[in-house]
């Protein structure tokens, strides 16, 4: 029997980078919100082996997706000798800054975990998806959350007050940004690279009241810097999205992905249209109640 799961993905409320560490890595803070744009994976057992199907023709279906890398090594930590076929509906935008693989290794982790009987802890569970990749343990999580660390210490939190009732609008402009890229590029932006921390907490409490155009000046993201020198649309993306109703708007993680916070879904609906009119239609949009 099939099991089948929705994956979601996230935006960064902030993503504020504290400098480089020894080990190659960045020391960051963000809170991340999940938003209920998805991706879909089927599951089934089967008698050995592993096979992913994938939806889009430019994903791997090997070791190079991180879908197959969860599952191969949920298997090996489970020592289950049986094998698995997964499907992965791919609806979401490639590179985009919004978490779609980190939320499809973290889906596979938790419904391979349903679909054998449970027999990896949440710590082991979350232990496999932080070796995988900094954003992969947050989508362990159905909720907002704090990372630290290099991303990979994750803090649930309850639901913002200050997002009750109002909507997401998202614009991927039709080519990716890569991550590594992003972070080897933010050296020559030194005052994004050494960020104050501190600055999330100072985000979370704002949220957790009502306000949310006081918290909209607390929004930030360090690898705008380095994105917004090479891709200026994205820059223009945002002054139009502002200049048009949005209380907020960021790029989120390393982008491209744009988004803006609306008052409502109505507001989000016609900032999209206006959005598309004047944009055009190539690029990836959606909108979604918060």
């Amino acid at each position: 029997m099939a099991l089948e799961k929705k994956s979601p993905c996230k935006v960064n409320l902030i993503l504020n980078i504290l400098g480089r560490r020894a080990d190659g890595f960045h020391e960051l803070e963000t809170v991340m919100q999940p938003v209920n744009v998805c991706d879909r994976l089927t599951f089934e057992r089967t008698g050995a082996g592993l096979l992913l199907s994938c939806s889009h023709a430019e994903l791997p279906t090997d070791s190079k997706n991180l879908v197959h890398r969860a599952a191969a090594s949920f298997l090996a930590a489970a020592n289950i000798a049986d094998g698995v076929r997964i499907h992965l509906q791919k609806n979401l935008p490639l590179a985009g800054g919004i978490g779609g693989g980190s939320a499809n290794a973290a889906v596979t982790f938790t419904a391979l975990n349903e679909l054998f009987g449970a027999p990896l802890s949440v710590d082991k569970l979350h232990e496999l998806a932080a070796a995988l990749g900094s954003d992969v343990p947050f989508f362990l999580y159905d909720q907002p959350a704090l990372a630290t660390g290099r991303g990979e210490k994750v803090r649930p939190l309850e639901n913002f007050p200050a997002l009750r009732g109002k909507a997401f609008f998202l614009a991927h402009p039709g080519f990716g940004i890569s991550t590594p890229w992003s972070y080897q590029n933010l050296a020559r932006f030194p005052e994004a690279l050494h960020g104050q921390p501190g600055r999330a907490e100072k985000l979370i409490a704002l949220l957790q009241g009502d306000d949310l155009k006081a918290a909209a000046a607390e929004t930030y993201n360090s690898l705008e810097a380095p994105a917004f020198d090479k891709f200026p649309v994205l820059a223009l993306y945002q002054a139009f999205l502002r200049e048009n109703g949005a209380l907020v708007t960021l790029m989120s993680g390393s982008g491209s992905t744009t988004f803006a916070i609306t008052e409502n879904l109505a507001a989000a609906d016609t900032l999209a249209e206006k959005f598309k009119s004047r944009f055009g239609e190539n690029g990836w949009t959606a909108t979604v109640g918060a």
